[in-house]
């Protein structure tokens, strides 16, 4: 009994996990986020700048 409810659940996990994965490939690769992402890579670099600034 416990091996085959292990079994399961070590299944469903994997399965969940790689669902999961797939989604948020799906999200990361979408042609419609790519501009927030293009925004957020740029944060760092402005915060550089604005600390020069204030030095």
């Amino acid at each position: 009994m416990y091996e085959t409810l292990s079994s399961f659940a070590q299944t469903g996990g994997l399965l969940l996990f790689v669902f999961a994965f797939i989604l948020v490939l799906i999200y990361a690769l979408a042609p419609g986020n790519r501009k927030k992402f293009d925004r957020a890579r740029q944060i760092p670099l402005d915060d550089e700048e604005e600390d020069r600034g204030r030095e």
